[in-house]
């Protein structure tokens, strides 16, 4: 690991840290995985949650380290410690407070995400980040949700059968958490694997609900415009025969969205 890594890490300093941006990027890229490993030790201390200075050091490595991964491209040589620390976690409270700030575990998978997700064309980095990223759906940080719901229907549209294995947790997601509804549903009607085995299991509980609100919120003009748009030429290849399950799904979405 560069001295540097090794001196703002091992000895939590601080006021060392910054001085990592004035490293190249190539200069300190064979140390990210070690660099990364070190985080991820000292996050899972047991007094990280309240020690401030812990927090602002590992803060600082890790938007170096992100960025440093980006300039680089070399995603796919640390997307294993990455991921290990982001799947770490998951091991804590990601709750919001009572001011509906992150917790220090929260801020940390937030700044991972993007920088692994935004490689959504990129299996090998799929492979080994998907399974832990629907782990996040249901651990109470609607911020941290949403913004996963949107990784996830870009990684949907590029490989599909990766969320193949995940759809309960996903269809869970879409019912649960209204305000994610859409981007979700871009992930089942991708995974569509398992589309029809859910469908079934949903039609005994879920009534058939019209709602104005649901065609003309803005939520869904967004989406209808953008992403939706998108995708539904696309599925419409693999779904025009399926027009009664798709219709299901449109009016549970709809019950859930009142």
């Amino acid at each position: 690991m560069h001295q540097l890594f090794r001196l703002v890490l091992g000895q939590k300093d601080l006021s060392r840290a910054g001085d990592l941006f004035s490293l190249d990027d190539s200069e300190i890229e064979d140390s990210l995985t070690e660099a990364l490993e070190q985080i991820k030790i000292i996050s899972s201390s047991s007094d990280y949650q309240t020690n401030n200075n812990d927090q602002a050091v590992v803060e600082i490595c890790i938007t170096r380290i992100t960025t440093a991964i980006r300039e680089t491209e070399s995603i796919e040589k640390h997307a294993k410690a990455l991921v290990g620390l982001w799947d770490s976690c998951l091991e804590h409270n990601l709750r919001p407070s009572g001011k509906d700030e992150d917790t220090p575990h929260a801020k940390i998978a937030s700044d991972i995400m993007s920088c692994i997700l935004q490689n959504y064309n990129r299996p090998p980095v799929m492979a080994l980040a998907i399974p832990i990223a629907v782990k996040f759906l249901h651990r109470g940080n609607k911020e941290l949700c949403r913004n996963m719901s949107n990784y996830l229907s870009l990684a949907a549209i590029t490989k599909a059968d990766l969320l193949a294995d995940h759809t309960d947790v996903i269809v869970k997601s879409i019912l649960q958490v209204w305000g994610m509804v859409f981007s979700m549903l871009l992930v089942t009607l991708s995974s569509y694997q398992l589309w029809r085995t859910y469908l079934s299991a949903l039609s005994g509980t879920c009534p058939t609900v019209l709602s104005d609100r649901w065609t003309t919120s803005p939520a869904f003009g967004f989406q209808k415009q953008g992403m939706l748009g998108k995708i539904y030429q696309r599925t419409c290849e693999d779904f025009f025969n399926c027009e009664h399950d798709l219709g299901l799904m449109c009016n549970c979405v709809k019950y859930y969205h009142k």
